[in-house]
């Protein structure tokens, strides 16, 4: 037997939720007695492969097709479920991306095992596919304990939750080529076009700093400052659901429940309500700053420190503060 993870990867090694994903799925192969075994789609690079190295990873299948040139859901989940068969694994785990929850959906439905989505600890119950896991429901407005029995036992990791630890002792990963058999049905749904975010940049999810924007500005005109102020911290714009329905920022800068979620070690929100599927998105944050002129605002009950004003009045001021601190 083995424990299964779904890796994801880009230029950069593999990716941070992925990285959580393979710290939960070790948690649960060291219990089991048994070896970590990955799945990547695509060849891996150098850097991809001294990751998996570092975080435990005996032996790592490249799946590796013309049919993987995009992302298609249906043939990830079936190229998964095939590996998993091969390798006997007990359990297979993804991370909680939007990706990984699809993959995860397609493959809980092809082979008819349940799924535990948003997993945050697991530990073996007996028996092969069985774990006690521990999840969030409800937006993460609660915890829920149970027990998940499938055939593998398929689970994802919420990305900015679960730990993310290297192996105490890494061995070098035995990377093989691995060609899985399907036909093409499972390619009717693919990515036909993929936009790179411009090199050297940094994603939304993985920032350390994000400077969160909403409803409160009263315009896309009005983030001018906000961006100017996470340029100054180094940092990345966020912005809450009312900002991207009302047309000002694009999704990609969503954060919460349908949009991303984030854990950066400094979060601040300005003029952000602080609804509670933005909340969910936000939680992992280290240290939370709520702007609002709302002193009942949700967000304000949440944040480690709360500024009670108007945005466009604080944002200014802070980023004068910060430039005559720093001398810009």
């Amino acid at each position: 037997m083995s424990v299964l993870c779904l890796v994801e990867h880009d230029a950069e090694g593999v990716t941070t939720p992925s990285r959580r994903a393979l710290t939960f799925a070790r948690s649960a192969s060291s219990r089991l007695g048994e070896p970590l075994v990955a799945m990547a789609v695509g060849e891996p690079s150098p850097l991809v492969e001294g990751d998996l190295s570092r975080y435990g990873v005996v032996e790592a299948f490249a799946a590796s097709s013309a049919a993987f040139a995009a992302y298609a859901p249906l043939a990830w989940a079936k190229a998964l479920l095939e590996l998993a068969s091969t390798i006997s694994a007990a359990a297979v785990v993804a991370p909680g991306t939007d990706r990984g929850n699809e993959v995860l959906a397609h493959a809980g439905a092809l082979s008819g095992a349940p799924v535990a989505a948003n997993c945050i600890s697991v530990e073996p119950d007996g028996g092969a596919g069985r774990f006690k896991v521990t999840r969030y429901r409800w937006a993460g407005s609660l915890l829920e304990d149970a027990v998940l029995a499938g055939n593998p036992g398929l689970m994802s990791v919420v990305p900015d939750a679960a730990p993310n630890i290297e192996a105490p002792s890494g061995e070098q990963t035995s990377v093989k080529t691995w060609q899985p058999s399907f036909e093409r049905t499972p390619l009717m749904v693919s990515v036909v076009e993929t936009v790179e975010r411009p090199v050297g940049s940094m994603s939304l999810g993985e920032a350390r700093v994000v400077v969160g924007g909403g409803r409160g500005f009263g315009s896309g005109e009005a983030f001018g400052p906000l961006e100017e102020l996470a340029r100054t911290l180094g940092g990345v714009v966020g912005v809450s659901r009312a900002v991207t329905s009302n047309g000002w920022r694009p999704h990609a800068e969503q954060v919460g429940q349908t949009g991303t979620k984030i854990a950066p070690d400094l979060y601040l929100a300005c003029g952000i309500s602080g609804a509670i599927q933005h909340l969910a998105g936000c939680r992992g944050a280290k240290t939370l700053v709520a702007v609002n002129t709302d002193a009942e605002a949700p967000i304000m009950a949440r944040a480690d420190y709360a500024v009670i004003g108007d945005v466009n009045e604080i944002v200014p001021a802070l980023i004068a503060a910060l430039r005559e601190r720093t001398g810009g």
